[in-house]
């Protein structure tokens, strides 16, 4: 569940870069109260990282797989690093290049960690209903 979940606050977050200012555009005016558009970034990360690092760490005690925690912190960090240096110093294409770039990275790793994660349930279960079947 929390890669799953990991994976859509990712998506999130690149939704949100691509098309806030549309949204905003279209909307402008509809809504008298707006967060301030580092503090949704900030917000995000904020809720982002606790939960993609347990699921990410949950994964890795699971498989011992290094891999996608390694590919999921560089993915976060990334994210992080977007935020933090942000459009005065990136430019409005290099943060939303980082940005885009770790929430690919974020959502990979949670995809392919989820993925193992099944198949070692599965297998687990297999030589469950093994062990049973030749107990009796």
């Amino acid at each position: 569940i929390s890669d799953k979940f990991a994976m859509t606050l990712s998506s999130v977050c690149a939704i949100h870069c691509f098309f806030s200012p549309a949204f905003v555009l279209l909307t402008s005016g509809l809504f008298s109260v707006s967060l301030d558009n580092e503090s949704v970034h900030y917000l995000i990360l904020f809720v982002a990282i606790p939960i993609s690092l347990y699921a990410l760490i949950s994964g890795f005690m699971s498989h011992k797989t290094t891999y996608f925690l390694a590919v999921g912190s560089f993915g976060l960090f990334t994210l992080l690093l977007a935020v933090t240096l942000g459009e005065s110093i990136l430019g409005e294409l290099g943060e939303k290049t980082l940005t885009l770039l770790g929430s690919i990275l974020v959502v990979y790793a949670h995809f392919k960690n989820h993925q193992v994660c099944k198949e070692l349930v599965a297998l687990v279960m297999t030589k469950i209903c093994l062990l049973i079947k030749n107990f009796f």
